[in-house]
């Protein structure tokens, strides 16, 4: 009987650890096929899950526009006073919901080529107002003209050209001529060839952002999404140095498995520049943990506070000689015209930026970018971009519209939160697909684990104090002296070991009744444990079978 309670107790220590084991290499195990089926998954060709989704997304993707309506235009042009504004919006624009074209696909160098279509979708319903809504604004044209046109002679012919054509500093546009285009009744008068029709964004409607040329992640799952090429080549031509290489993804995915301590990467072809975003906090969006990247401020610092910056500053007058810092001069990308990049509000800028314009609050939860990356897939499951369009207005002594000014002024025309996220619907399929089979493989690796321990310990517990039991039962009942009686009498103490039952520690036997078999108490540590006799003891022949406790 002993002999079988041993074993049943390693038995069940030896099962106790085996589930510990199991659970210890469950999760490697279900990671390792889980890496294997993200690896084909996320790879950008015909029959991936990634692949349908990046041909054409399923996630509405909108576009909010803030005007910045400038509320003393004629102090401006009399006095130079600071520019007062007020922000107006949001107007709501669907975007990016057409899919991409011309998509070639290259087995030789796993690429894939696309060029992204663009198409503007007001959403009155989401809108403040209209279409029609006008603001007042810095007139794009006359702006520009002063910047482009330097010389004294050319600006005294265009200035003679901006008042037949009744023009100014600021101009009265609805919301539809401001984004979208109008013509320009300055820039209809002058003679020789050029383009009449001006807007913030004109063109944009029924054109194509690429040609792209990204990474497919067939040979190389690490460089999935990533651009090889934009527009044909690996820089921009905009910038000096390493600042004109194009970096990262588009920003709509990346490479998986992204651990937080990663710089993500990505061009922007409206900043006309990479960038890029560091870790910030875990996100649940929907029952789905991901982790959110925001741009930092660094990214906009001056080259004395950020060096790897230098590159980006290329003119040294209006930055103050590269110590101005929150703005992006974007003019050599965009032909030209004296336009420049921020965060909404001038957020993170230098005071010497926003220093000439009043009506501006800052603040990060509103006005800065973040995108929220699944990790194990690296999908952007939801994001913000939010950018600020500003116009150079400089003085000039031939331009009469500008002739009052004293100072340069960097105006804001307007700013816009593109924002996407994934569906309710598609983030409990995503969940079903990927986050619950992770959660659940977690759960089996901590509950064998848990169990599989417990009872390790448990069954080598009750094993150690069998074992101590049947060692003490050795000790107690050893053969008694010479001396003892044939048979025990009743009430008689039988010492052992010249320890007396009394004393700490003691071991004796007393019997306590004349009982066939005759029934007793152990004595061991002051404590009394009931037995029973199997069989009568002649002198001093004693053994371990003997007794049993009661």
């Amino acid at each position: 009987m002993g002999s079988d309670r041993n074993c049943g107790l390693i038995a069940g220590a030896v099962i106790g650890a085996f589930l510990a084991v199991c659970g210890g290499i469950l999760r490697p195990a279900g990671d390792k096929l889980i890496e294997k089926t993200i690896k084909k998954e996320v790879v950008l060709e015909e029959g991936t899950i990634a692949f349908k989704n990046w041909v054409k997304t399923d996630t509405d993707i909108y576009r909010q526009f803030w005007i910045f309506d400038v509320q003393n235009p004629q102090e401006v042009m009399v006095n130079s006073s600071n520019i007062k504004v007020k922000q107006r919006g949001p107007y709501m624009y669907r975007v990016h919901y057409l899919a991409k074209e011309n998509i070639t696909q290259d087995a030789e160098d796993h690429t894939v080529s696309f060029m992204q279509p663009n198409g503007a979708i007001f959403e009155p319903s989401l809108s403040v107002g209209t279409e029609n809504d006008t603001f007042t604004v810095p007139n794009l044209a006359v702006a520009a003209a002063a910047y482009l046109y330097p010389n004294a002679i050319v600006q005294s012919f265009l200035n003679l050209l901006i008042k037949k054509s009744n023009s100014s500093m600021f101009q009265n546009r609805t919301l539809k001529e401001l984004l979208w285009g109008y013509e320009d009744p300055f820039l209809t008068l002058i003679p020789y060839p050029a383009l009449a029709t001006v807007g913030v964004f004109y063109p944009y409607n029924n054109t194509v952002d690429g040609v792209y040329k990204i990474f497919s992640g067939k040979d190389n799952i690490s460089k999935v999404a990533i651009i090889d090429t934009y527009k044909g080549r690996r820089n921009l031509s905009y910038w000096p140095s390493y600042c004109d290489m194009i970096n990262g993804t588009d920003g709509t995915s990346f490479p998986p498995f992204v651990e937080k301590t990663r710089v993500l990467q990505f061009f922007s072809s409206e900043i006309c520049r990479s960038i890029y975003a560091v870790f910030e906090s875990d996100i649940n969006l929907k029952g789905i943990p991901v982790y959110r990247f925001v741009l930092p401020s660094k990214a906009f610092a001056s080259p004395i506070q950020n060096p790897d910056n230098h590159c980006f500053c290329t003119e040294k007058f209006i930055s103050k000689n590269c110590t101005s810092y929150g703005v992006l001069d974007i003019s050599k990308c965009k032909d030209g015209k004296p336009l420049y990049i921020s965060l909404p509000h001038f957020l993170y800028a230098s005071p010497d930026v926003s220093e000439p314009t009043e009506g501006l609050n800052p603040n990060e939860d509103d006005h800065r970018t973040y995108l929220d990356i699944e990790p194990i897939t690296g999908f952007t499951l939801q994001f913000a971009k939010r950018l600020q369009v500003n116009m150079l207005v400089m003085p000039s002594r031939k331009i009469e519209a500008l002739m009052s000014l004293k100072k340069n002024y960097l105006v804001p025309i307007l700013w816009f939160n593109e924002t996407g996220t994934i569906g309710d619907e598609k983030a409990k399929i995503f969940g079903n697909h990927l986050t619950e089979k992770i959660n659940l493989l977690g759960l089996m690796e901590i509950i064998l684990c848990s169990v599989g321990v417990v009872m390790f310990l448990a069954f080598m517990i009750s094993y150690c104090v069998y074992k101590s039991k049947i060692s003490l039962q050795k000790d107690w009942l050893q053969p008694l002296s010479q001396q003892s009686p044939t048979f025990l009498a009743l009430g008689t103490v039988y010492m052992e070991n010249n320890f007396s039952m009394d004393q700490e520690g003691g071991m004796g036997l007393l019997i306590a009744q004349n009982t066939d078999p005759p029934k007793g108490l152990w004595h061991r540590k002051g404590r009394q444990t009931k037995f029973r006799v199997v069989s009568y003891m002649q002198r001093d022949i004693v053994q371990r079978s003997n007794y049993w406790p009661v």
